[in-house]
């Protein structure tokens, strides 16, 4: 039996498609036949050469949703129920070790130094071999931690969970927005757009978003946003003024960033008001330095600097049940399909924003033209 792949063999140019054998399974690993493959910006970042851990030539696709097509031996899913061959499963991104210090002590699996991600850490020539989302098939690992989704659910509606909302979570939940905050968040993407529906199921009354394209901010807004900022059409002194008025003149209790833009991080901490909080969740690359007075930007405020790095199973399943409660807004995320013959225009709509969020669906026939729009 052989699984089809789009193959990252070079850097700055198109994936290669090609069939790979696979291979029988070692203990407690699972065969999943992949029916969505979310195409996040850090799948752009690898595909250029940004990423020092890219290990060519890879399977890229981190995010992913699928079926069991066989188990070796006995598998539980999160909630130790048992995992049936034809079930539709989300999987945990990352895995970790369970027993070192940050997995077991410090209870931050997300910086377990031996933690590896599908898609990211593993070459194509490292067994199983097939170990990234673009493909036809993944095989997982025994110790993945398996998410299960049910018949009638969008499979594409949910990859996003495990990254995008997923490290969204995990910023809300180290930086909270109280009820009644006035929340910022800067970047409209599936990353922000996660993050709004945090906030706003948080309890904060006032949730605006800043941004550059129309689309994504109506997105943004069906997800839970009050205020919509166009960064094209006001000022970086017009968008302090809009939140000063939305917050009795203080500023914004909670900015997130995320964008992975230094300039948003730099406006971040001149709309959070003395005592309140910036998080920042956007960056998954380095993206150079950036310059601060450590007195009047976080010492005189009082003002918490949050960094976040990925995320855990506990704020995976938290996305997916906010995309659960919101399934139809959620969909709206997914504005391109792509089959996975396309998968280098899937990656090239997401760099060029074209895409609020494209998702390669193995399954689907090439059709005419280079996209399929929903």
């Amino acid at each position: 039996m052989q699984a089809i792949a789009a193959v990252l063999a070079q850097f700055d140019r198109p994936l290669d498609i090609e069939q790979i054998d696979i291979p029988a399974l070692g203990p407690g690993q699972a065969l999943v036949a992949v029916e969505a493959a979310g195409v996040c910006g850090s799948d752009v970042h690898m595909w250029r050469g940004l990423d020092p851990r890219t290990p060519l030539p890879m399977i890229l696709g981190h995010e992913g949703v699928g079926r069991i097509v066989e188990v070796a031996g006995q598998r539980r899913d999160v909630h130790d129920q048992p995992v049936a061959v034809g079930q539709r499963v989300l999987w945990e991104r990352g895995v970790t070790c369970g027993h070192c210090a940050y997995c077991a002590a410090f209870h931050e699996p997300a910086l377990c130094p031996s933690r590896w991600v599908y898609g990211i850490h593993h070459s194509r020539r490292t067994p199983p071999h097939l170990n990234g989302a673009y493909a036809s098939h993944i095989i997982l690992d025994a110790q993945t931690a398996l998410i299960p989704l049910a018949d009638e659910e969008d499979p594409a509606t949910f990859v996003a969970a495990s990254c995008s909302g997923a490290t969204a979570a995990h910023g809300m939940a180290l930086t909270p927005a109280a009820i009644g905050a006035t929340v910022v968040i800067m970047g409209p993407g599936p990353l922000g757009a996660f993050a709004a529906a945090l906030a706003r199921a948080q309890g904060a009354e006032h949730v605006v978003v800043i941004g550059g394209t129309a689309e994504r901010l109506a997105q943004c807004a069906r997800l839970g946003a009050t205020t919509l900022l166009d960064r094209h059409e006001l000022d970086e002194a017009q968008r302090q003024e809009a939140v000063l008025a939305l917050s009795h003149g203080r500023g914004a209790d909670l900015v997130v960033e995320a964008s992975g833009s230094v300039a948003a991080a730099q406006e971040a901490l001149n709309l959070v008001r003395p005592g309140g909080a910036v998080s920042l969740v956007g960056f998954g690359t380095p993206v150079g330095e950036m310059s601060l007075a450590p007195f009047e930007a976080l010492v005189r405020k009082n003002v918490r600097l949050q960094g976040v790095w990925v995320s855990d199973l506990r704020h995976t399943l938290q996305a997916v049940s906010l995309v659960r409660q919101q399934p139809e807004a959620f969909a709206g995320l997914v504005s391109h399909r792509f089959p996975l013959e396309q998968a280098t225009v899937a990656l090239r709509a997401v760099e060029q924003r074209e895409a609020m969020k494209a998702v390669i669906e193995p399954a689907l026939d090439t059709v005419e033209g280079d996209v399929i729009h929903v």
